[in-house]
């Protein structure tokens, strides 16, 4: 091997590394930014499953990073959490979060993550009320997805559809509709400035 194809071979590899870098990084960070969302957590008298702000996180992870990486960061986010770092609601971790009643959430958060991600990306290249209207139907498609994993979960845990509709959805509506509106301006006002999808 001759100095002239070393350096196409190294070439290719520094453009590889300077694509890929960004992307894990934001998976990365990502992660980072749901698991300190987790960490304000309200505990509710009524219900097992407590206010946070993982969703909020969730929806904007996945707005921001695409169907692909908003997945990635919250598969990452899920196995640091299972393998005991302390980063799911309060600080809390270990593997039982994902069986127990606030389970479904949890495992609802990589797929809410690239619906908001991949509908998010269908507003690319539009402007106004187009985009605003697409983003928003984004993050609200993400959080339907987060509800339908977390009721399932309860469903199952308390054999009572009734029960876990009023334990894990009613109490948490009028928040999750600020968060999608939340969600969809900072997505909004994030998307433009990054490059990492």
């Amino acid at each position: 091997m001759n100095a002239s194809d070393v350096s196409p071979a190294r070439e290719a590899r520094t453009r590889v590394v300077a694509r890929l870098a960004p992307r894990v990084l934001g998976v990365v960070i990502g992660a980072a930014v749901v698991a300190l969302a987790a960490q304000v957590a309200v505990p509710l008298p009524f219900t097992v499953v407590p206010l946070t702000l993982q969703p909020l996180a969730v929806l904007v992870v996945g707005g921001l990073l695409g169907a692909a990486g908003g997945a990635a960061a919250l598969v990452l986010y899920l196995a640091a959490g299972a393998s005991g770092l302390p980063v799911f609601a309060g600080g809390s971790a270990g593997a039982i979060h994902l069986i127990g009643p606030t389970g479904g959430y949890l495992l609802a958060f990589p797929v809410a993550a690239a619906v908001t991600g991949r509908l998010t990306g269908l507003a690319d290249g539009r402007s106004g009320g187009a985009a605003v209207g697409r983003v928003l139907l984004a993050t609200a498609a993400g959080m339907l997805v987060i509800h339908v994993g977390g009721l399932s979960q309860l469903i199952l845990l308390s054999g009572d559809p009734a029960t876990a509709f009023r334990l894990g959805f009613r109490p948490f509506f009028a928040n999750d509709l600020v968060k999608v509106g939340l969600a969809a301006l900072l997505i909004l006002g994030l998307r433009p400035r990054l490059r990492i999808r």
